[in-house]
């Protein structure tokens, strides 16, 4: 998951007068309870002293908050059966945000917002004197940074024309405070992610055609700790395992063929069992098997059925991205949806909230699950379709025209600023059949529209969208998966090579009905504001109209050189037989 407005200038035009007000500074003390926490009681501290020597200074900050990711994080990498890496390891990670200027306009004004933020390593011992050391020369690098793009800024308001959005840079709110130390989920044993790497990825071993597989387990625990001086911390636990399996192999054409499976969860625990994956394991090697044979597909431009994985990879990308708060707002952002709300933007029987304090579905983790945002604001439910009009967007602390709150989806990887972003993104029907009837539907469609055969999209991996407006506001969602549905009664057929194209406004008014099953995709999204964990859940649904493109693929033939022998012995000869490889 992917989107591609990230990490460029956006040369927004900036005009916003500024406003003269006084702002008092109020660290929050740590209630009594919090007194055995040395790192806030160390971080408090040092707030109270830099905003007493730096609100002294012309010009001075009006916000300063400590945000540390103290993160235990384990990996374990297989390959053939083999443990390829392991790693254990602890950090804390700080960041400092300062706000230097009024809300109105301060030194993080449109192309700016990295200067409100800097970064370091704290000591993972409890030592008071070392944390308050780094914390005051991280602090002190922001306020060089921020006071330095607050003078840029005031230059600039004075030679750029009025923007189309005046919103302030910076909310106000009401700070949240709240502490909790549970140990949210047991750290795994090393050995164990050694030992479930090496027997996932040892099935590959039976399958020569099969040229390159990883098996890849991370597990992290943070707890986060935030500090503002707005009044208000935040102490919150989270922790996350995630299994990412990848296989890859070669057409004789050429094209490369992959397939990923992912599983989340909070912890070892709540991962499927090992059966389950091991045979997910063997349908990937068995697809790559078919993909190889497939033939290549044409580009097509017809009815199309998503599975409900398919689908809300489809929605993240083609809608969800569009919702996040900062893309409406920027001379350089396309803005697909900022002035539709309250209009009618998909269909009247689906509806989209994202919802980060939704821990499961159905039994299954969701990636998107989170307490308290990146500043620290709590998480909230947002509904922003309902009934196919759209009512909101996914706010961080930069307000945007009527919206002048953030709604606890401020989101970010350390060391970046945080950006409205999705978290759990989740698509309701109230138009619905039996997800079996829904082949039925394909054909049905494809008949009426006079079509030879429709496609259904069993699987996706992943896409990416573009907002700026200075290229084509346009999406491409990468299929892996993908059938022909004949009308005249022939069985599907597997093809390969096309990706799924089109504009957001058209796209997503082709949705006739969808299935009753929601199905749930987790994944890594990334962004300006770097990787975040996520999920997408959606029913099947039929598109009256999808359009397809080919894939773009190198010519380079598979490999001449037979794969070594496998453990039972099979010769050179026999395995480059079995894999196909040309002699």
């Amino acid at each position: 998951m992917k989107n591609r407005s990230g990490n460029r200038p956006e040369g927004w035009i900036l005009v916003i007068a500024l406003a003269a007000s006084a702002h008092t500074w109020a660290a929050s003390t740590p209630a009594d309870k919090d007194k055995t926490d040395v790192l806030l009681s160390a971080m408090q501290d040092e707030m109270q002293r830099a905003q007493t020597s730096l609100g002294n200074l012309d010009p001075a900050p009006y916000f300063l908050s400590y945000s540390v990711y103290d993160q235990t994080s384990s990996l374990a990498v297989g390959s053939q059966g083999s443990l390829v890496s392991s790693m254990h390891g602890r950090r804390r990670a700080v960041d400092v945000s300062m706000r230097i200027g009024t809300p109105a306009l301060d030194n993080a004004h449109a192309q700016n917002r990295a200067s409100a933020k800097s970064s370091g390593s704290l000591p993972l011992e409890d030592d008071r004197n070392a944390i308050a050391r780094e914390l005051w020369r991280v602090t002190y690098q922001e306020y060089r940074k921020a006071s330095k793009a607050y003078l840029n800024v005031k230059t600039n308001t004075q030679v750029h024309a009025q923007e189309e959005d005046t919103s302030p840079d910076f909310s106000q709110e009401k700070p949240p405070t709240y502490v909790d130390y549970k140990d949210v989920a047991p750290t795994p044993d090393q050995r164990v992610l050694e030992k479930l790497v090496r027997e996932y990825s040892a099935h590959f071993r039976n399958y020569p055609y099969i040229y390159s597989s990883t098996v890849l387990i991370t597990s992290q625990k943070t707890l986060f700790h935030f500090l503002s001086t707005e009044g208000n911390h935040v102490v919150a636990p989270s922790a996350f395992i995630r299994v990412a399996i990848q296989a890859e192999t070669r057409a004789d054409d050429g094209m490369e063929l992959m397939r990923v499976e992912t599983f989340q969860a909070e912890s070892l625990e709540h991962l499927p069992a090992e059966s389950e994956i091991a045979t997910r394991v063997e349908k990937m090697a068995s697809d790559l098997k078919a993909l190889r044979e497939a033939p290549l597909a044409e580009p097509f431009d017809g009815p199309a059925l998503l599975s409900g994985r398919a689908a809300g990879v489809f929605f993240h990308e083609v809608l969800g991205h569009r919702l996040e708060g900062h893309r409406q707002r920027g001379e350089q952002e396309g803005q697909t949806f900022t002035k539709k709300v309250d209009q009618s933007v998909l269909p009247e029987f689906l509806t989209v909230v994202d919802d980060p304090t939704v821990r499961k579905i159905s039994g299954m983790d969701l990636g998107g699950w989170y307490e308290y945002d990146d500043e620290g604001m709590p998480a909230t439910r947002v509904e922003v379709i309902k009934n196919g009009i759209l009512k909101s967007f996914l706010m961080s602390r930069m307000p945007i025209k009527n919206f002048a709150n953030s709604n606890g989806h401020g989101r970010s990887q350390p060391g970046l600023m945080a950006t409205g972003r999705q978290g759990n993104l989740i698509v309701s029907s109230t138009h619905t059949v039996k997800d079996s009837e829904l082949r039925q539907q394909l054909i049905d469609e494809v008949k009426k529209q006079g079509k030879p055969y429709g496609l259904y999209f069993e699987d996706i991996q992943g896409g990416f969208t573009l907002t700026q407006r200075s290229m084509p506001q346009a999406f491409q969602v990468l299929p892996v998966l993908v059938w022909r549905v004949y009308a005249d009664g022939r069985p599907d057929e597997l093809v390969r090579g096309i990706d799924i194209v089109g504009t957001p406004l058209a796209a997503l008014n082709r949705i006739l009905i969808t299935g009753e099953k929601t199905e749930i995709f987790n994944g890594i999204c990334g962004a300006e504001s770097g990787q975040v964990p996520v999920a997408a859940a959606a029913p099947a649904m039929l598109f009256s109209e999808i359009e397809v493109q080919k894939r773009a693929h190198s010519l380079n033939r598979p490999p001449i050189l037979p794969s070594p022998s496998i453990d039972d012995g099979m010769s050179g000869k026999d395995a480059g037989a079995k894999s196909g490889a040309k002699q």
